[in-house]
């Protein structure tokens, strides 16, 4: 649609950026809390770099079939209200046109102004109208249950390597620092350019995910160490 001026909207990217970013941050956080915990409280590097692995494989591949189920939830729950809508269309469709323009009336235009609305829209697609005027449905950003599920085993995994390849490089007594080091610096890293892809602001986001990956890793660190004592 021609515009007067730029105006880049982000609100597209919202399907893909949320999974990425959601699925690289579990990658990392997850994997380096389950080598924390691990290496507090084992005393073989075999074992904590084969729960490492473990949970990249087992994170990577439950993040897909999470996302997969998620998304086709949302996506079955939209044709249904697609379908209702259709229904309702072509049962009363002189009900619907009030409806419709009820809705422009109380979001503030005048009555005569809002029927004017309702019904030159009604013309033009009257399915589209209530889709997105009544049930907000819209075309912006539809449910792409495949896309989340790939783009979310992808991510976790690039997520895991992280604290994974440290944990293979550090000597087992530097684990649980090297691996809780780079760990922080990946989330706000992460943070940073998942905020920037989406138009927030970075410095918040970097911190958020920063105080619950401290805090995660301490939690789990201090399982590992209990655990490992006890047996």
């Amino acid at each position: 649609m021609p515009s007067a001026h730029d105006e880049p909207h982000l609100s597209g990217r919202s399907g893909w950026l949320r999974a990425a970013v959601m699925g690289a941050n579990d990658g990392i956080l997850s994997t380096a809390s389950l080598l924390v915990g691990v290496a507090a409280g084992s005393g073989d590097k075999v074992t904590v770099l084969l729960a490492g692995i473990a949970g990249m494989s087992a994170g990577a591949l439950s993040m897909a079939a999470g996302e997969y189920v998620s998304v086709s939830s949302q996506a079955d729950v939209e044709r249904a209200d697609v379908a209702r809508e259709l229904a309702e269309l072509e049962a009363n469709p002189q009900g619907e046109l009030d409806e419709l323009t009820a809705i422009y009336e109380q979001r503030g235009l005048s009555p005569d102004l809002a029927r004017q609305v309702a019904q030159e829209l009604t013309e033009k697609d009257a399915l589209g109208a209530h889709l997105r005027d009544e049930i907000g449905l819209t075309d912006l950003s539809p449910p792409q249950p495949v896309q989340a599920a790939v783009v979310s085993a992808l991510t976790f995994a690039a997520g895991a390597a992280i604290p994974l390849a440290v944990a293979i490089l550090a000597p087992l007594e530097a684990v649980k620092y090297t691996v809780a080091t780079a760990t922080l610096l990946a989330l706000a890293l992460l943070g940073a350019l998942g905020a920037q892809a989406g138009g927030a602001p970075r410095l918040p986001a970097a911190m958020r995910v920063v105080f619950w990956g401290v805090a995660a890793m301490l939690v789990t660190g201090g399982i590992g160490a209990l655990v490992g004592q006890a047996l």
